[in-house]
């Protein structure tokens, strides 16, 4: 099948490139010249693991193109995904005007009965706003949504094993030509009403984002009360009503999604009149649990002038996305402090100020405090006597929860967890 995708971000060149990978013809379009010809080469602009070799093979196959002119890269296109950018506004709610310039200028040109899928997360009601925008062009077209479930970190295998293919439309023929184009990935395919399918995309987010929350709440009360919250949830995720997943504690959640999310979807309720107390309740738990690991370094040493070693600054392992990083905010608000933050991340880009090393030994060299606020499973294995030998104080804090805590005090050192 003839496919167009517009926007070579993360969720588009993930969605373009598994695509090809099924045998289809993808045709990508990108605004960015510097983005552009690291893609024509093959390279993968941002970390993400096993998207380069379905990048490269997609490009031998000649199944794989990029193109700097979108109207280049919808031509004769069957389906069009628009997978741009929905970035909040001041309210919390989704800016959709990369998607409407995109509409703006396609719509006109799109071939007779081309299905526009939006890929992007987008507000309730949207397919119906664009639907008459596109109408109102005179493009014969149909807009439907197909929300995208994409881990970072694990975005390949998400594309290539769904747990389900969500698509939003009240056209028969637009359901069948998506269900034709995903048909070799034998996933369950929901077929529901366009405002469904908006809400399940938000729903979704704001429910992992409340799971990851009241863990950090059980945990907080964990350590008022002297339970280890590893335990307490150990015995909790064995119940298959509650499970494992998502039930991890640490310092908030974070990346591209579930902040923006849980505030699109406050913001949603707002405008339909309705008070969604509980998830405002689980952004406030978040933002207030960043801060707790703050006041859990400034507890164990005076921030003025110490040297902080950090373990981790992309918002969570398998990527190198710092996009609203709780890592990030760690280290911005101890550098507030006068702190010295000396960090070490395998994938993740540089932040200011920080003063980047190359492996963790070195990040924590003649450091106060060791901090450990992103889960990369090496850590586990870093030599704790040589953290110890190079530390000028041995005390770490470990906000995920990674460290046997009676390994690092038989050691000698202070160890503070999360709910521990």
């Amino acid at each position: 099948m003839q496919v167009a995708v517009i926007g070579a971000g993360y969720v588009g060149l993930v969605t373009g490139a598994g695509l090809a990978y099924l045998g289809h013809t993808v045709r990508l379009g990108e605004r960015d010249p510097d983005k552009l010809e690291m893609l024509k080469s093959g390279q993968v602009p941002f970390f993400e693991a096993g998207l380069d070799r379905l990048l490269t093979e997609g490009i031998d196959n000649n199944l794989l193109s990029f193109h700097a002119d979108n109207k280049e890269a919808a031509e004769g296109a069957r389906v069009l995904f628009i997978a741009l950018p929905t970035p909040p506004d001041e309210d919390g709610s989704a800016d959709t005007s990369y998607i409407e310039g995109a509409l703006e200028e396609l719509g006109p040109l799109l071939a007779p009965g081309t299905v526009v899928v939006l890929k992007s997360t987008v507000p309730v009601g949207s397919v119906a706003r664009f639907q008459a925008h596109l109408d109102g062009l005179g493009a014969d077209a149909t807009v439907i949504s197909n929300p995208e479930f994409l881990r970072e970190g694990s975005a390949v295998g998400d594309f290539l094993h769904p747990d389900r293919i969500v698509v939003g439309t009240r056209s028969q023929d637009a359901a069948e030509v998506m269900m034709e184009l995903y048909q070799s990935l034998q996933a369950p395919i929901v077929v529901t009403d366009p405002p469904s399918s908006e809400m399940i995309k938000y729903a979704s987010n704001a429910y992992l984002a409340t799971r990851i929350t009241f863990a950090n709440a059980i945990a907080n009360l964990c350590e008022s009360v002297g339970a280890d919250v590893k335990d307490v949830l150990l015995g909790m995720g064995y119940d298959r009503r509650v499970g494992f997943h998502f039930l991890n504690p640490g310092p908030g959640y974070g990346g591209s999604c579930f902040p923006k999310d849980t505030r699109a979807l406050v913001a949603i309720a707002d405008e339909a009149g309705y008070d969604f107390s509980l998830l405002r309740g689980v952004i406030e738990v978040n933002e207030l649990q960043r801060h707790r690991v703050v006041d859990k370094v400034r507890a164990a040493i005076d921030l003025d002038g110490a040297t902080i070693g950090l373990w981790g600054l992309a918002f969570k392992a398998g990527t190198d996305d710092i996009r609203e990083s709780p890592a990030v905010f760690l280290a911005e608000e101890l550098m507030a402090a006068g702190a010295t933050v000396q960090a070490f991340d395998p994938e993740a880009a540089h932040v200011d100020g920080v003063i980047r090393v190359d492996d963790p030994i070195q990040a924590a060299k003649e450091a106060d405090v060791l901090l450990i606020a992103t889960e990369w499973p090496e850590f586990q294995s870093v030599d704790l006597g040589a953290v110890r030998e190079a530390m000028a104080s041995a005390h770490i804090i470990d906000a995920r929860n990674m460290l046997d805590p009676d390994a690092v005090r038989r050691l000698g050192m202070r160890y503070e967890g999360i709910g521990r």
